[in-house]
């Protein structure tokens, strides 16, 4: 190859890479992943009565996303947390949002075991989904899950604005979105 040709082939290139569109993500549009500021991963799992619940199907809400699993000491630690969350912000008014929903993604193995845990632990909220392979779990996978509980919090438009939010730092971030009187 000629001195001149590779040096034209190098401008063509780094002009190439430093052009403004190619810079965009997707031409302006939302980049999904599971950074602050990505649109979240669609999930899609099955409840415990066998019936299929989309994560999309929350938009609209501020929803945290909780992974957990009845095994887990540390989660179920944190289960009356996530519950006193619930039951004050799911009755709140928001700014940007029309409620607060929870879509727990159980890492269990157990059917019998998850239900039996929602239940002692009074997780009263009906977005419950699982697809009961623990640790091989699809949504712990996409969303970079390595240990539990970890959650992230999105905005009405199905954002994330928030990640690993325990005790309460969670009430706070919530406080943040609710409209004041």
């Amino acid at each position: 190859m000629t001195r001149t040709l590779y040096i034209t082939l190098i401008g063509i290139l780094f002009s190439f890479t430093f052009s403004t569109d190619f810079n965009k993500p997707n031409n302006g549009q939302d980049v999904t992943g599971i950074d602050i500021g990505n649109k979240a991963p669609e999930l899609d799992f099955k409840d415990p009565d066998g019936n299929n619940i989309k994560l999309s199907s929350l938009k609209g809400n501020i929803v945290l996303i909780d992974f957990w699993a009845s095994w887990c000491f540390p989660c179920r630690r944190e289960n009356p947390n996530i519950v006193s969350a619930y039951n004050k912000y799911s009755k709140s008014k928001f700014k940007n949002a029309k409620g607060f929903k929870i879509y727990s993604v159980s890492l269990d193995k157990s059917k019998e075991a998850w239900i039996k845990a929602i239940e002692q632990d009074k997780l009263t909220w009906k977005e419950h989904v699982s697809d009961l392979k623990g640790w091989g779990s699809q949504g712990a996978g996409i969303y970079g899950v390595r240990g539990i509980p970890t959650n992230f919090l999105l905005n009405a438009d199905g954002k994330i604005i928030a990640k690993n939010l325990r005790g309460i730092a969670l009430h706070k971030e919530l406080d943040k979105l609710v409209k004041s009187l």
